[in-house]
């Protein structure tokens, strides 16, 4: 099956010269991906990946990158935090409509961060507008659950070794 995601990252100094580290990508197993090099040093990549699972697909293009940029650092996987507005066109509707649903559903998951603007993990509302009976392909959940295990992964691995488990008792 074909999986879409983009990987986001930031380029190590010894990046200076892009064009030829497009090049490497391609010739090193990411020429499924389209280039964005318009942030100064970082590099995004939209992938069409074919795999027998999102999580082999993200895996691949993770160890084809890391092989291809070591000291490139992974910013963010997608998709995953995302608006309403986001999730409305994916699924069909307009934001008006989600944001109805949100106000009315005690159930409506809880957004990543609160505000003005809110984000959510978008594997969160898909499963709900799922159970909610609205027309969500498996291929895109699956995605967006791998991507979202992804970023959590990489925070993880950039905290301390102590966990204090009181904290942990209370945000779990």
């Amino acid at each position: 099956m074909e999986y879409e995601f983009t990987l986001k990252y930031q380029l190590g100094g010894n990046h200076h010269n892009v064009d030829e580290l497009v090049e490497h990508l391609g010739a090193g197993g990411c020429n499924d991906a389209l280039v964005g090099i318009g942030q100064p040093n970082q590099l995004g990549l939209r992938f069409t990946r074919d795999a027998g699972s999102a999580w082999e697909a993200l895996k691949s293009a993770l160890s084809d990158i890391r092989t291809i940029a070591p000291s490139a650092k992974l910013i963010e996987a997608g998709p995953d935090f995302v608006g309403l507005t986001d999730v409305a066109e994916m699924v069909g509707m307009t934001r008006q409509n989600l944001r109805k649903l949100m106000v009315s559903n005690a159930s409506f998951p809880a957004p990543v961060h609160g505000g003005t603007s809110g984000v959510w993990h978008l594997a969160d509302l898909l499963c709900w507008l799922r159970e909610k009976e609205y027309p969500v392909g498996p291929g895109i959940v699956e995605v967006a659950q791998a991507a979202r295990h992804i970023n959590v992964l990489k925070e993880l691995v950039q905290l301390p070794v102590e966990v204090d488990d009181e904290m942990y008792a209370l945000v779990a």
